[in-house]
């Protein structure tokens, strides 16, 4: 896998791959859903959070903006070509990591795991799948130039890693209470 394609995947997906840890960095207030159950278990949790989804969010276009100042420094120093984050797309990264990691807490109550349990390959994949969906919305345009085939493999290959990665980073500065 050329060096350039792993840096142009990870560089597209920066504004999804921040939000869900800045939440974790901001959350806490009033839960999503309300302290609502159904079939006994809760929708959601207290996990996620309206500060937490904003906040995140709000990072993740931020952090696109700022991308989008750094790029062409990053290809003048490095030569590899890196895409621009337009604001609808910035924000369709942003918000769908947001939504699909708690469509992901809503899927892991229905199948009966609480908060923090594992569950294998939809942890890991849960946040780009939201935000290549919401991208795609957002965007057409500037998904299907930016996600090629390559690039898609690259980011189901690399986020797995980088999950595992920073949730055991999180997790030995106290910031989590599980290692994944």
């Amino acid at each position: 896998m050329p060096l350039d394609l792993v840096v142009f995947a990870f560089w597209a997906m920066l504004p999804a791959y921040v939000p869900n840890n800045v939440a974790v960095l901001a959350g806490g207030g009033a839960p999503i859903d309300g302290g609502r159950t159904m079939g006994g278990r809760r929708l959601l949790g207290d996990g996620k959070t309206w500060r937490g989804t904003a906040v995140g969010t709000l990072a993740g276009v931020a952090l696109a903006q700022a991308l989008n100042f750094l790029g062409p420094v990053v290809v003048r120093l490095t030569g590899v070509s890196v895409p621009a984050f337009p604001l609808p797309a910035a924000l369709g990264l942003a918000l769908g990591a947001m939504l699909g990691d708690i469509a992901a807490s809503f899927i892991k109550r229905r199948t009966g795991r609480e908060r923090g349990a594992a569950f294998p390959v939809v942890d890991q994949l849960d946040f780009v799948a939201g935000a290549l969906a919401c991208a795609a919305l957002a965007d057409l345009g500037w998904f299907l130039d930016t996600f090629s085939l390559a690039v898609l493999g690259v980011v189901v290959v690399l986020t797995p890693v980088l999950h595992v990665a920073t949730n055991g980073i999180a997790y030995l500065l106290g910031l989590k209470e599980e290692p994944y």
